[in-house]
């Protein structure tokens, strides 16, 4: 009988030992989690960026999948809460994640820093056919905007507390400067500057990290300045106007057909003027990004006897691009070889 109880003590005893052991793990895992900052990032380039300098010293989430197109997605309630759990929100632009003020007021945990990254960076103004007025504010800062409505205007702050304001200026400003990886520099250096104030204690793994990683961006953009420089035709028909900060960054003129949003169709007029402009510069190629439709791309491609390739505008990043190992850096060195190709 008293060897009996003695096993079976033993064995409870190394129950509750695993099991606190176990407990202590799970403990430890939290703990683990907890001491790393919890970062949501928006779409694949902000992601793409944050990763980059926190290496393993931050939890970086994705909060709009990598293939999903990010133009008109609008939260859950679900990802709200992922937003609130975070230490910080990184996003490129409320003029391209139009739906940041609607997660801001639904957000109650004030310890949540949303990061701007585009912030500091000039903004172009949208085009104009994509807005019956033209703005007349060049400030990043927002402090104030011209609303195209029947009562007169008011100033806003950067805040854009009015969420009916917020959608209809979305695509007021131009949000797309992470195409130029002279300006995607300036989004890392903002980035790694809001991981350093949120963690200081690993601040300099994210210096190091951001600098090895702003180095590949500086070859990939002496790569674009060498071979851009060398093309002859200076000018480019696209079918979004995305390319717009790339182009001026390296010497190029961006003529879109439609706007900045994907889905804008331009009219006959402007088709027309498309077909003069490309046979006066002798245009062969016309751009089209791979998430929208090409029909009108491959319309004016036909009467002027061009032909259409991909410009990947990286919003998204194609689930073949991700299953044949390619990153930001990978497909704008592929973007580079199509534009060399194409304005020879």
């Amino acid at each position: 009988m008293g060897k009996k109880f003695k096993l079976v003590s033993i064995m409870l005893l190394a129950v509750l030992i695993i099991a606190a052991c176990g407990k202590g793990e799970n403990d430890a895992s939290s703990g683990a989690n907890k001491e790393k900052i919890q970062v949501m990032t928006t779409f694949y380039p902000m992601y793409e960026f944050t990763k980059n300098i926190a290496g393993d010293k931050a939890d970086v989430k994705l909060l709009i999948p990598s293939n999903q197109e990010p133009h008109g997605w609008e939260p859950t309630p679900k990802d709200i809460a992922n937003v609130q759990a975070s230490d910080l929100f990184i996003f490129n632009s409320v003029y391209m994640e139009s739906f940041v003020d609607t997660i801001k007021s639904a957000v109650d945990n004030k310890e949540t820093v949303f990061v701007e990254a585009s912030k500091g960076i000039t903004l172009k103004e949208g085009t104009e056919d994509e807005h019956d007025h033209e703005s007349e504010e060049e400030n990043h800062d927002h402090e104030s905007e011209e609303a195209d409505h029947d009562h007169e205007s008011e100033e806003e702050d950067h805040d854009h507390e009015s969420e009916e304001a917020e959608h209809e200026h979305s695509h007021e400003k131009d949000p797309h400067v992470w195409l130029s990886p002279a300006l995607a520099i300036k989004e890392v250096e903002t980035i790694t500057a809001s991981l350093i104030e949120a963690d200081p204690d690993n601040k300099e793994t994210y210096q190091q990290n951001s600098e090895e990683y702003i180095a590949k961006l500086s070859t990939l953009d002496q790569k674009y300045q060498d071979a851009l420089s060398k093309v002859e035709k200076k000018e480019m028909i696209t079918q979004h106007a995305a390319f717009g900060y790339l182009a001026s960054e390296y010497g190029l003129t961006q003529v879109p057909i439609a706007g900045l949003s994907p889905e804008q169709e331009p009219d006959a007029q402007r088709l027309a003027e498309l077909k003069d402009f490309a046979k006066e510069h002798d245009i062969s190629v016309i751009y089209f990004e791979e998430t929208a439709s090409q029909k009108v791309a491959d319309t004016l491609a036909s009467e002027i006897g061009a032909k259409t390739e991909v410009l990947s505008t990286l919003e998204v990043l194609s689930t073949e691009d991700e299953e044949n190992g390619l990153d930001y850096i990978k497909v704008m060195e592929r973007n580079l070889d199509k534009i060399v190709q194409a304005q020879q």
